[in-house]
């Protein structure tokens, strides 16, 4: 079944590049960089991936990114990435850019932004995969921090074509951000936002009312709202599920339970996408293969999925 899952043409809607950074480049990037790592080997690191909840993940997450200091360091991060999407079959990908995750500790807007074009463009030309990049604001910092960054951003424009909003949810609303949203949509830019992994249904409602996104990133929690499933289904409103991430970070306790397969059966076009993979155990192929086992997801369900995240792409090259 891996083999023929693997096969399928299937587009990634949901990845944060930061969060495909391996072990093994990491330790790779903090010699070239002379950075002491507070663990002793590879396998000390993946030991420490053991998270309860987003915030113990997020700390972990922040502290692997300082690693990447220079241009080369966010190509090789990108391009290793890439390898996997052509490995897997992922012919279509739009990642996750958190500037201020890289701005906050002193790398300049152009050299973290620089590295990953690069890489995104060599990409589709010697991988054949296709991409758009998405930038994405830290909603634990500030509204006006994130006015910042498109501030930083704008000069840039046409390296990235939407906007989103990821990082804690709980106690940091959409509607925080409605206003810098509205900006980003009057310069041009799409939206998407995380709503719903660990925020409440009301969350996905902001995020839909208020910031007008095209798609919904994780979503899950929408099933506990019958109306919120509903219009979702009716406007068939993407939603970038992150099967392996769920149950992770405990918002399933286990995979068994996951309501990925219901959502589908109800009618709403959710997709299957690895969000974070060096930290959750899995890239693209790995969550199909863990619907497989653990929720009976037939061959007919995998190609729906599939063609779910084809159907539900904003970037058109």
């Amino acid at each position: 079944m891996y083999d023929w899952l693997n096969a399928l043409p299937k587009a990634e809607l949901h990845l944060h590049l930061e969060g495909s950074l391996e072990p093994e480049l990491l330790f790779a990037l903090a010699e070239r960089n002379k950075i002491a790592l507070p663990w002793n080997d590879v396998e000390a690191l993946r030991s420490a991936y053991a998270f309860n909840n987003l915030q113990e993940f997020l700390d972990l997450y922040y502290q692997g990114a300082d690693v990447l200091r220079t241009e080369q360091d966010f190509y090789d991060l990108t391009w290793a990435y890439l390898q996997r999407c052509k490995a897997q079959n992922v012919i279509h990908t739009e990642p996750f850019y958190d500037p201020q995750t890289h701005t906050d500790r002193g790398i300049p807007f152009e050299v973290a932004l620089n590295g990953i074009a690069t890489a995104l463009k060599d990409g589709r030309e010697q991988l054949g995969v296709e991409s758009g990049l998405i930038l994405s604001f830290l909603r634990h910092l500030s509204e006006d921090e994130a006015q910042k960054t498109l501030d930083q951003a704008l000069p840039y424009r046409d390296a990235f074509f939407a906007v989103g909003l990821d990082s804690s949810e709980m106690g940091h609303p959409p509607s925080k951000f409605q206003r810098v949203f509205d900006r980003a949509r009057g310069e041009g830019f799409l939206t998407v936002a995380h709503a719903g992994e660990e925020g409440p249904p009301e969350y996905i409602w902001e995020a839909l009312d208020l910031l007008k996104i095209s798609r919904i990133d994780h979503g899950v929690r929408a099933s506990e709202d019958p109306r919120l499933m509903q219009r979702i289904i009716d406007e068939q409103i993407p939603l970038t599920v992150c099967p392996l991430s769920n149950t992770k970070l405990c918002v399933f306790d286990h995979m068994g339970q996951h309501n990925i397969l219901d959502m589908l059966e109800q009618g709403v076009k959710v997709t299957v996408n690895s969000d974070d993979p060096a930290y959750f155990g899995g890239y693209v192929t790995e969550n199909f293969m863990a619907l497989h086992e653990h929720l009976g997801m037939t061959q007919e369900q995998a190609q729906r999925l599939a063609q779910n995240s084809l159907d539900a792409r904003l970037f058109k090259a």
